[in-house]
């Protein structure tokens, strides 16, 4: 963990360098030096259909979803939330020039109890002896 997700509406496709929106998403939650960088997943989900608002085909959205293992504190999980919604808001600008355009984020902490995983990145990206 963390793995960030983006499902966006299919007609931001040519609106948005989602490679570009990754990548700063993933600078922005390594830069809080909260997570490790083996741990961190950034991906986008494209919704070729949907329905928004009053349904004019010039209306898109952005949903974020940020879920993160147990172990931080309300306030660095709120810091690491606005500093995110704050870098994908810059970066979309122009989309909030029209309006059209939704952007959401939800930060869910996940229960430790019922997550499993396993991590063959980490040895290779951690210092040795950690």
């Amino acid at each position: 963990m963390p793995h960030f997700t983006i499902e966006y509406s299919a007609n931001l496709d040519a609106r948005v360098d989602f490679d570009r929106l990754c990548r700063t998403i993933h600078k922005t939650i390594l830069d809080t030096g909260l997570f490790e960088i083996g741990a961190i997943r950034v991906r986008t989900i494209r919704c070729a259909d949907y329905a928004v608002a009053d349904l004019l085909p010039e209306n898109g959205f952005i949903d974020m979803a940020f879920r993160i293992g147990h172990g931080r504190s309300d306030a660095e999980k709120k810091a690491t939330g606005t500093a995110i919604f704050e870098a994908v808001t810059q970066e979309l600008a122009s989309l909030f020039a029209t309006p059209h355009f939704a952007l959401s984020l939800e930060v869910r902490e996940i229960d430790p109890d019922l997550s499993w995983k396993k991590n063959a990145i980490h040895p290779r990206l951690r210092p040795k002896g950690n």
